[in-house]
């Protein structure tokens, strides 16, 4: 599990200290620093922390030895991304243990040299035994009494004596035998030294002695804390020798060995400091001068422990940040999912070529397989399980470049078994991603620089994801033929393609046999495919052709085309498992003796693979060398002896925490981190409960020690591999048959897996992250005369926290929680928390928006199409919804992830009434939006034009240039559709696929001819004329029709379901065949011409048969008797009949359209005409009908027109004519009625009219030409040509179809200041009044001609239009027309601010200044002044004329001040008027100079002077009330403003081109729209990527507050002092923004539009009011 620092998803600290002196600053570290330490790492940089303290445990038994302490600090130098090591330096040394290891010469030298001084060396010679199988042979200390991990172990040994003393005894004799040989000479003072060593000096040494500079610089950090006075004078007397000094001298005898002083003096004095200037370690060092009464109290050893924790959080934060951001390298926070995989493939290949121990014969012919250069079939490799084929691949793959001298070759390997997402789309996905992005990368720049469609010209990898292999909306057949085109067009002999493809066969779904049979046969010359493949698993081979050869070896060769060349891969030579195993045992410091070598060469010889050597390595390193083995010692297979090993580690480390570790880790999608998996255990109960003390000692902050699951972890080290999963080291399995053994061993039954899944999912969703403590039920210890039971503690088990997202300091982005985002939807799944899974995660804004950030919408896109699970779900179709609203948006989200938001707001607001559910989605967006203090939300939404689908099913089919032959569907969803080639494809419901239909006869597979549906019934005909009738209510069975008089042998021309019966008509037929599903008899009814319709009624007893002569016959059913007859006047065939049997009435309509009206309520009688009706002028013939009982609606198609009928009159309602040009092939009604969906010839639309008005009003797109529509119960389903099937939902339809909006382009919008009401004019007759609460219009103001001009009062009271020359004035309140003025020739209207009088601008005559109320003229002005505004004050009339600013009295109408520039040349081109400053009015001039004009006294200020870059465009120029800001123009993608308030010019750019703009009256924003025009979206024909884009900038900062793309083209924009955009589009709708900014005004404004449920109570065909106007002019002016 190596891994290099700079890689590392981890910051791994040892805690290096004396664990008798740092208990208190320990605990206090554990408690209020490494946790928020853990957070900021999480939350800043990705990065998890763990922090290992051997002394952790209060059980010093369980503290692991000097080894076991050098394993732990190695393993932290190498994986810590950043320091690895923190250092507590006290004032106390520590004492020395006995050494585990003594080598054999040393230990005998100590035996002699004691036993000559005299000294008893009984107890040492009892305690450590020799061993030869360690390197060198050494004497080992034996333990005293087995290992225990658990505490619990520990006290329940409490009673019984502990060897405590005696062990302190033979420290003492080791360390005297010590001295002695040092003195005497014959030990070194350095050996000396290392036996004399305290852990807290051992390890500093191991892990700072002789280490390079770049291990140590910003990675350690060492607090050393000086303590003078420590003991206090009381203390002092008590004790027979002075303390420990730290102040004693460095310097000791060599004769002698040194004391604990001595060593700790050297230690802070000496090797620490020479380690600050030599190596840059950072040593801070603290002084603390005690009482010499009391010394170091706990009050002074508290604070100390206070201020070291905010010293070594500050100094930790310091040190990762810098590392991480001088480690981090470009791209390493890959956005694309794919881009992100393509570079996990690859440092997986690496990871597992370094298993590579034993050189295969099988790796020189994959090489020579390679080299051949005429081969043109794959190659694979077999083999049985644990045979090593996954290592040999990433070995060849690893070598592939060094056997091509003479080229440069691209090899993709892809591990498909362990990749995280196993689906077919997904590999396919990955597989050209990575093929065109590699080709892309290493070819050169000249290569095809025009052809921008060939993927190997793609500019940036995620250009190629976003506009093909990750694009949600391709299929897998499409996928396929994309991969068969890279493959033929990119390998060339210069750069060839060596692909190989690991466990293929392993994938689910039988996936294998069909992607190997999309594949080019014979391969391109240019590209080599590897694959492996299990000797078990070789039905994936059939897909090579032929299949009856037998494969034969590269290497022998054959004249005969095999489908492919096979590598079989045999076992390892016992002699090379045998040298593996022996370089294994010496890397760890092992052997074994030559009577176990026999016993292992047996073993080898039984079972010669190089996993079963790993797992022997580990069984043999624990033997002694006076270990009593046998046969039977070691196991006899991989299975046997990976349960041995687990039987080992549940010895060592108890049996809870190894059966949960490893469960853990073999249920988890991805694998688990290393602190994932610490986190786990310590939140599992079992785990925990073993660690809670008996001494009654509890606490909240108790937890399982992190160096227990280290140590298990250093164990499990051989077989985990660390690999990168989603940006994070996870750890898994090297081997799958560990998973098998633990699954078999600790996961057997369902209720143990679902336990383990739910509590992955409890700890990836972050429920156990609250920060308060959890309980936990453990027994209490029995005590004499006391009852055992169970006992609560509450303990805070410190999980990190779990968001969807870590936000950053920029409140616009985060970090995307990876992990959370692929495991928790997993085990929801697994753990069966299906009403979970689907609210808080598939119907979760945040959930969406992670894995949309994470480059994971194609995931999130499968996962709400997912139909696993489908019946636990309730929201199937609003999650249908959300998945096709992604999908049309993929290629704007995935270069632009953060406008989620905005897409799906835009998206979903019109059809919140039709889905209620998907209001909380749409509230947490605006929710959010108040919280994040900015955006740009949506108040009013306009109509939509289009309705988005919530399915597109595509055929998986390889065939093209098929098309549809016939489509059929149910009420219930059911649709088959025919193909030309005899293929049938069935889409069940509500499922997001279509899957095909096989039937058999006769071992061979049938080919359809035709459908036809009834009821709950589909008939399919067979083009070896058999008929099967399937009742799509009950279970998937086919009921073969059987005529057994073989009467005819035409196609069925339809059937109608009955009661227990169908009834069928023959195509030139003159009988009806009867079907009873029952009995399965058929019967025929006879009748007098062919027969072309039928009916049945509701009760089953009559039948009702149209016919070819415009006959009816009624037979009854029973008896099959004739019951009467009757016939149309004009004899047309009859085409559809209707009963109407409440009012025991048939309709009977011909095949031109005419209408025959019988009673039929005798039934022993002949029916009796009531009228008819036939249509005149054309009589084409009808193409289809569709019939509502519901809302007594008929409609009949034909090419010319749709006609509809009034059912319950029989009258002709209303009719439509087909666009010039074009032919109605098909229509139908919506749901309710209101509109009619018709398909047009060579039209790729599906056209919506509106019955009430006849215009089209919605325009439904497919990707292809549409043959047919479909009604089902809840959809309208549109099949095309090609077998797409494209589904909208009717109700959307509907509501999209009503929504009000006007007939032309709106062209101008007014709105009151309170922004309640707002007026929309589209250049017609009609004004409408709009409430902006309800989103409907409530009034509509007429004319007598278009309405030119639109007004409003400044108090709201009356609204003036301008229209054919006359003056109309209006009251709001009441919608009376009060005047109507006519004579005035006006060009513009205004209303003066005091809202009194009204000025009309006429340009040929006079402009007149008239009272609002009754229409008095006040006075007229006799020049045209242009561009002309009122004075604040209501006092002048201000505009341009003859390159000069003219001011005209309201009162006179004379022109009583004049503006004219200084030099003669110079001219006025803009001014504006200031609401808040009315004696002034800014003054732009052509040259650039900005005036200020004071009208009152006529003086005049030149500011200053705009530079040339900066002009005034008259069109664009408005001003702020105040004055404060300009809109000066909006050229160069950019929108340039005037700030005067700072005197400074502002450039804001645009996404594109400027094509409307808007400053804010109040002075604090802008609004503008533009086209964008960026180099991506010029590449691709995503529609949102081309439409236009609201945005609003705050004009203080320049900040951006939000933007909207807007679905339709603008028209008109309006900014209202209530913070709200209004936008006119060119349908005639209208779309209201909200701005959020708490910046301006703390909060939203929500009130209009909260109550989304009602606003459409209202139904939209009950019309707002119209308001008259006066029939003729009240008020004439001469």
């Amino acid at each position: 599990m190596d891994w290099s620092p700079s890689n590392s998803t981890c910051v791994k600290l040892y805690l290096c200290s004396n664990p008798e002196d740092s208990v208190v600053e320990r605990r206090a570290l554990r408690e209020s620093v490494f946790p928020k330490l853990r957070e900021h790492c999480r939350h800043t940089l990705g990065l998890d922390v763990r922090v290992l303290d051997p002394f952790e445990s209060s059980d010093s038994s369980s503290w692991p030895e000097e080894s076991s302490r050098q394993q732990l600090i190695e393993e932290c130098r190498k994986s810590s991304s950043g320091p690895f090591l923190l250092a507590l330096v006290g004032h106390q040394y520590g004492s020395a243990s006995l050494p585990t290891q003594v080598e054999v010469s040393d230990f005998q030298l100590l035996l002699q040299e004691g036993q000559r001084a005299g000294v008893r060396t009984q107890e040492l010679e009892q305690v450590y035994r020799r061993d030869e199988n360690t390197l060198p042979p050494s004497y080992c200390l034996r333990p005293p009494h087995r290992p225990t991990c658990c505490p619990q172990e520990v006290e329940a040994k409490e009673e019984e004596e502990t060897p405590m003393k005696a062990e302190e005894e033979l420290r003492k004799v080791f360390q005297t035998i010590v001295s002695l040989c040092v003195h005497n000479g014959v030990m070194s003072p350095k050996t000396a030294n290392s036996y004399c060593r305290s852990a807290l000096d051992a390890d500093l040494r191991f892990a700072l002695d002789t280490r390079p500079d770049n291990e140590i610089i910003r990675r350690c950090l060492v607090y050393v804390h000086k303590v003078i006075n420590a003991k206090g004078e009381t203390k002092k007397s008590c004790m027979k020798s002075p303390p420990q000094q730290q102040s004693e001298a460095a310097t000791f005898d060599l004769g002698t060995t040194p004391t604990d002083g001595q060593l700790f003096s050297e230690l802070c004095d000496h090797f620490l400091p020479g380690l600050i200037g030599s190596s840059q370690l950072l040593v801070y060092t603290t002084a603390t001068e005690c009482d010499r009464r009391h010394g170091y109290t706990t009050a002074r050893r508290r604070g100390y422990a206070e201020s070291l924790c905010q010293q070594v959080y500050c100094d930790l934060v310091g040190l990762i940040d810098s590392w991480n951001i001088s480690h981090s390298s470009d791209g390493s926070q890959l956005s694309d999912a794919l881009a992100r995989e393509q570079a996990e493939q690859q440092e997986l290949c690496d990871s597992l070529s370094r298993l590579y121990d034993v050189i295969r014969p099988e790796e020189e012919e994959v090489r020579a397989y390679v080299e051949q250069s005429g081969q043109q079939r794959p190659l694979v490799v077999t083999g049985g399980p644990c045979t090593g084929k996954t290592v040999l691949m990433a070995q060849c793959a690893q070598q592939i470049k060094s056997w091509l001298p003479d080229c440069d070759p691209v090899v993709v390997t892809y591990f498909c078994h362990l990749s995280i997402n196993q689906s077919p789309k997904h590999l396919l996905s990955s597989l050209c991603y990575e093929i065109a992005v590699r080709y892309h990368s290493e070819s050169s720049s000249e290569q095809n620089p025009n052809n921008f469609g060939d993927p190997s010209c793609i500019t940036q990898p995620w250009e190629y994801n976003t506009n093909c292999s990750s694009s949600p909306n391709m299929c897998v057949s499409e996928l396929k033929e994309r991969l068969t085109s890279l493959l033929s067009s990119m390998p060339s002999t210069k750069q060839p393609l060596v692909l190989i493809l690991v466990g293929l066969d392993l994938i689910k779904g039988n996936f294998g046999p069909e992607f190997l049979d999309s594949l080019p046969s014979p391969l391109p010359h240019s590209v080599k495919l590897i694959l492996t493949v299990s000797s078990n698993q070789t039905q994936v081979l059939q897909a090579f052709k032929p299949q009856r050869s037998q494969p034969q070896r590269v290497s022998k060769g054959s004249e005969k085309e095999l489908g492919y060349v096979c590598v079989p891969m045999g076992l390892v030579d016992r002699k090379q498992c045998v040298k593996m195993l022996a370089t294994l045992l010496s890397s760890s410091g092992r052997r074994v003796t030559s009577g176990q070598q026999a016993l292992v060469n047996q073993a080898l010889t039984s079972c010669r693979l190089t996993l079963y050597a790993r797992l022997l390595h580990l069984h043999t390193s624990l033997w002694h060398s006076d270990s009593d083995v046998t046969e039977s010692s070691l196991p006899d297979g991989v299975h046997s002896s990976i349960s041995a090993f687990l039987d080992h580690l549940e010895q060592k480390h108890g049996p809870f925490i190894v059966a949960r570790a490893l469960s853990l880790l073999s249920l988890s999608r991805t694998g688990l981190t290393e602190a994932e998996l610490a986190d786990l255990l310590f939140c599992d109960h079992k785990v925990l409960t073993a660690y809670v003390p008996q001494d009654g000692s509890r606490s909240c902050d108790m937890r399982v020690p992190q160096i227990v699951v280290e140590r298990l972890l250093l164990d499990l080290k051989s077989f985990l591999i660390r690999r990168t999963v989603a940006g994070s080291h996870v750890l898994s399995w090297v081997s799958r048959h560990f998973k098998l053994v633990v699954a078999k061993r600790y996961l057997g039954s369902q209720e143990v897996r679902k336990e383990i899944h739910l509590a992955l999912a409890d700890y990836f969703s972050g429920r156990l992250s609250c920060g308060g403590a959890k309980p936990l039920l453990v027994k209490q210890k029995s005590a004499p005369n006391r009852i055992s039971g169970k006992m609560g503690i509450h303990i805070d088990r410190q999980p990190c926290s779990q968001p969807f997202v870590f936000p950053l300091s920029n409140k616009n982005n985060g970090r995307v929680n990876l992990r959370k985002v692929l495991e928790l939807p997993y085990h929801l799944q697994k753990s069966s928390k299906w009403g979970e899974l689907e609210h808080g995660l598939l119907m979760s804004l945040r959930f969406h928006q992670a894995m949309v950030q994470a480059g994971l919408l194609g995931d999130l896109v499968a996962m709400l199409e997912d139909e696993e699970g489908s019946h636990h779900f309730s929201l199937l179709r609003e999650r249908a919804l959300l998945a096709s609203i992604l999908k049309s948006g993929a290629c704007l989200l995935q270069s632009s992830p953060l406008q989620l938001p905005s897409v799906m707001e835009t998206s979903l607001l019109p059809y919140l009434e039709v889905f209620p559910a998907l209001e909380g989605y749409v509230g947490k967006m605006r929710q959010e939006r108040r919280d994040r203090g900015t955006g740009l939300g949506v108040a009013l939404f306009p109509s939509p034009s289009s309705v988005p689908s919530i399915q597109c099913l595509k055929r998986d089919a390889k065939t093209e240039g098929v098309s549809v032959r016939e489509a059929a569907g149910t009420e219930s969803g059911i649709v088959t559709e025919i193909m030309d080639d005899g293929e049938a494809w069935v889409r069940k419901g509500s499922g997001c696929e279509i899957v095909k239909l096989s039937l058999s006869c006769e071992q061979k597979e049938m080919k359809f001819a035709g459908v036809k549906s009834s009821g709950h019934f589909l008939l399919l005909s067979t083009q070896c004329n058999k008929l099967f009738l399937w009742d799509v209510s009950g279970p998937e069975m086919f009921l073969q029709v059987e005529d057994p008089l073989k009467t005819t042998v035409n196609e069925v021309e339809g059937f109608v379901a009955g009661q227990k019966k169908i009834f069928l008509w023959w195509k030139d037929e003159c009988f009806v065949s009867v079907f009873d599903v029952s009995s399965e008899i058929l019967t025929h009814f006879q009748c007098q011409s062919c027969v072309t319709c039928s009916v049945c009624s509701s009760n089953g007893f009559y039948m009702y048969c149209g016919q070819e002569e415009g006959t009816v016959s009624i037979f009854d059913t029973n008896t099959g008797s004739l019951l009467g007859s009757c016939s149309n006047s004009n004899h047309n065939a009859v085409a559809l009949i209707i009963l109407c049997e409440e009012m025991w009435e048939m309709a009977c309509v011909d095949r031109t359209g005419g209408v025959s009206l019988w009673d039929v309520a005798a039934k022993r009688n002949p029916p009796r005409l009531v009228t008819e009706s036939f249509t005149g002028g054309k009589s084409n013939a009808i193409l289809n009908m569709d019939y509502s009982h519901e809302i007594h609606t008929l409609l009949v198609c034909q090419s010319h027109q749709v006609a509809l009928w009034d059912t319950c009159d029989w009258e002709l309602w209303d009719q439509f004519l087909a666009p010039q040009g074009k032919a109605f092939t098909q229509a139908v009604l919506s749901q309710d009625g209101h509109l009619v969906l018709a398909l047009l010839d060579a039209c790729p639309l599906v056209l919506v009219w509106r019955v009430s008005t006849g215009e089209c009003v919605l325009s439904l797109k497919v990707n292809n030409q549409p043959c047919k529509l479909i009604k089902t119960a809840s959809d309208v389903v549109c099949v095309t040509l090609d077998g797409v099937l494209t589904v909208w939902d009717s109700g959307m339809i509907d509501v999209a179809g009503t929504a009000p909006k006007m007939g032309c382009g709106v062209k101008e919008v007014v709105v009151e200041q309170t922004g309640e009401w707002f007026y929309t004019s589209d250049g017609s007759e009609t004004v409408w009044r709009w409430r902006l609460e309800t989103g409907l219009p409530h009034d509509n103001f007429l004319h007598d001609g278009p309405v030119e001009k639109l007004r409003l009062s400044p108090n709201n009271f009356h609204l003036v239009t301008l229209s054919a020359g006359e003056i109309y004035v209006w009251l709001t309140e009441t919608g009376q027309n009060i005047l109507r003025m006519s004579g005035s020739r006006a060009t513009d209207i205004l209303i003066t601010p005091n809202s009194n009088f009204g000025v009309s601008i006429s340009k040929r005559g006079l402009s007149r200044v008239w009272k609002l109320a009754h229409g008095s003229i006040v006075c007229s002005i006799n020049s045209y002044l242009s561009d002309a505004q009122v004075s604040p004050e209501s006092t002048f009339l201000i505009g341009l004329r003859r390159r000069d600013l003219l001011a005209a009295s309201l009162w006179s109408g004379s022109i009583s001040k004049r503006f004219s520039c200084i030099e003669s040349s110079e001219h006025v081109v803009a001014f504006h008027t200031l609401s808040d400053h009315p004696d002034f009015v800014v003054v732009m001039a052509a040259s650039g100079a900005v005036y200020t004009w004071k009208v009152t006294e006529e003086t005049l200020c030149r500011h200053f002077q705009l530079p040339y870059s900066f002009h005034c465009q008259p069109q664009d120029f408005q001003m702020s009330r105040d004055g404060s800001y300009a809109l000066l123009s909006t050229d160069d993608e950019a929108i340039n403003l005037l700030d005067l308030s700072q005197i400074r010019l502002c450039s804001f750019k645009a996404e594109g081109p400027v094509v409307k703009a808007c400053l804010d009256k109040t002075g604090c924003y802008a609004a503008y729209i533009s086209q964008p025009s960026t180099t991506v979206e010029k590449n691709c024909g995503c529609y949102m990527h081309a439409r236009p884009v609201l945005a609003v900038v705050r004009l203080a900062d320049g900040e951006r507050i939000g933007s909207v793309c807007l679905a339709k083209n603008p028209l008109t924009l309006v900014v209202c002092e209530r913070q709200f955009v209004f936008v006119g589009f060119e349908d005639g709708s209208v779309g209201v923004y909200s701005i959020v900014d708490v910046e301006v005004t703390g909060e939203e404004f929500v009130g209009c539009r909260e109550n989304l449920n009602g606003c459409f109570k209202q139904c939209p065909f009950d019309t707002a009011l119209s308001r008259l106007p006066l029939p003729t002019p009240n008020i004439t002016w001469p």
